[in-house]
């Protein structure tokens, strides 16, 4: 590397990816570690363990750690030039945790560079497989949380969002109650992307005010922890914390589900979806939806459906024809965040629950109905299809056209795409550079003028619009008959 260069890097949910790029915004390096295929000895599917209970899910500390001594060690071994790195950033899959055994930073700040990071930590985490973003254990801690604080509404006021069981303050409160030794052992508790900041620091990193708006523990608009929210999780538990610290803070500023995000200026929490602080702008928000079952269900299908081959994926999913004659489908694994509903659930044209579809009608189904489900959960938000409205699709489906032809259909809008699947790595590395000179007022948009502009993918098909409108409106409704709804306050709608 003759120039400056700036890295970015995704602690994802199934593998740690990287991307260089340059002064001029080209990327010049590229690779990434699977969890479960380079790293087989932690016998994770999915980067993750789903418990017995089918509830708990968690990702084994050192698996993350080990990733990255691997991945750096590809980089050296390809002749990577590390002293010409001016800046790096990443992203941490949002709501994961990492517990750091008392005694932990010193072993962190003396870290030898002869042995693997993952050989000098191993015994630094006084919880060795952390909870992630796709744990659903905690309906019990979501409900004394919401009860604490005066209700679902109150806590989202706060917040940005009512109690979800993944959300980091209501795993810490879990951990406290069933372990509390292990809690009181723990000096320090991480995000997953501070986390992987202070891998690189040789420190304990902040956590950021974005990330920190994923806990159900800071107060948005203060930009502080809210005490009330702390005492009803654990005990001295700010001391744990550390104090959260703008997104562009120069240290490290570090998703498998899919995600709607939003900009907005006048934030209005809600008892569904989550108002953020906006990393790239202090005086924004950002409203998201988080779907989990996202791309793991995409692959389940695949794999039930079409051999395992997207290439006969996208030919069943064009056999079929748009609407899919009526035939509407519930794709939930596991328990779904938007809508909190489980199980498989098939419906044929007059409504009617059935046992099953056709493989190419599984496939559409599918489809359709997950890009349905965004769109109806996204107008709740208040977004609205207007003419001008196009579609930035980033990530691993965004390569797939059949998938994107759907996506534009469903939104009757144009899709657009960029020429990296890994977008996250690719918005870190951009991150980099702002992180540099943020402090001087330069906004993001400045930076990434030179980017290379999202090409457009697809456009609607014509008079897809019709088509769809009743259909929207029969899935919002069929949705209502699938929803969850265990006694647990923190669950019910």
């Amino acid at each position: 590397m003759a120039a400056s260069g700036y890295l970015g890097w995704d602690f994802s949910t199934q593998q740690l990816k990287v991307i260089a790029i340059d002064e001029q915004l080209r990327v010049i390096y590229e690779d990434s570690i699977q969890f479960d295929k380079d790293l087989p000895e932690f016998r994770t599917q999915g980067g993750a363990h789903v418990h017995s209970d089918r509830l708990t899910v968690t990702s084994p500390v050192l698996m993350w750690v080990k990733a990255l001594d691997m991945i750096l060690e590809k980089m050296k071994s390809s002749g990577f030039n590390f002293s010409q790195v001016r800046a790096l950033s990443g992203a941490g899959q949002q709501h994961g945790s990492v517990y750091w055994k008392k005694g932990s930073a010193e072993i962190l700040k003396n870290a030898s560079s002869e042995l693997p990071l993952h050989h000098t930590l191993k015994d630094c985490f006084s919880v060795g497989n952390s909870p992630i973003w796709m744990d659903s254990s905690t309906a019990s801690q979501c409900s004394s949380l919401e009860k604490a604080v005066g209700g679902a509404q109150h806590l989202a006021n706060i917040t940005g969002s009512r109690a979800y069981e993944r959300f980091t303050g209501n795993q810490i409160a879990k951990i406290y109650s069933q372990n509390p030794e292990v809690y009181m052992q723990t000096e320090r508790i991480s995000l997953v992307s501070s986390f992987a900041a202070s891998l690189f620091l040789g420190a304990y990193a902040p956590i950021d005010y974005s990330d920190g708006s994923g806990m159900n523990l800071l107060k948005i608009c203060e930009k502080v922890w809210s005490a009330s929210c702390l005492d009803a999780c654990a005990p001295a538990l700010a001391e744990k914390l550390g104090c959260p610290v703008p997104s562009h803070s120069v240290l490290i500023s570090l998703g498998t589900s899919d995600t709607l995000f939003l900009w907005i200026q006048e934030p209005t929490p809600a008892l569904e979806g989550h108002i953020l602080c906006n990393p790239v702008d202090s005086q924004a928000y950002m409203a998201l939806l988080c779907f989990k079952n996202g791309s793991l269900m995409r692959e389940r299908i695949r794999d039930d459906c079409a051999s395992g081959s997207w290439d006969e994926f996208s030919k069943a999913l064009t056999s079929t024809v748009a609407g899919n004659n009526g035939n509407l489908g519930f794709y939930f694994d596991v328990m779904e965040i938007t809508p909190e509903a489980v199980g498989i659930h098939r419906f044929n044209r007059d409504n009617q629950k059935v046992s099953d579809f056709p493989k190419e009608v599984e496939i559409r189904a599918l489809i359709e109905g997950q890009f349905m489900a965004k769109r109806i959960h996204a107008e709740k938000l208040g977004y609205k299809v207007m003419p001008r409205t196009r579609i930035l699709a980033t990530g691993g489906a965004s390569h797939n056209k059949k998938i994107l032809q759907v996506l534009s259909d469903v939104f009757n809008a144009p899709v657009y795409t960029i020429d990296t699947a890994n977008s996250a790595c690719l918005g870190s590395a951009y991150r980099a550079i702002h992180g540099l000179v943020a402090e001087t007022g330069v906004s993001l948009a400045d930076v990434v003028k030179l980017a290379p502009e999202p090409r457009l993918a697809v456009t609607p098909t014509t008079g897809v619009e019709e088509l769809y409108r009743p259909l929207l409106k029969r899935y919002a409704e069929l949705e209502q008959k699938v929803i969850y709804n265990p006694t647990s306050s923190c669950l019910a709608k």
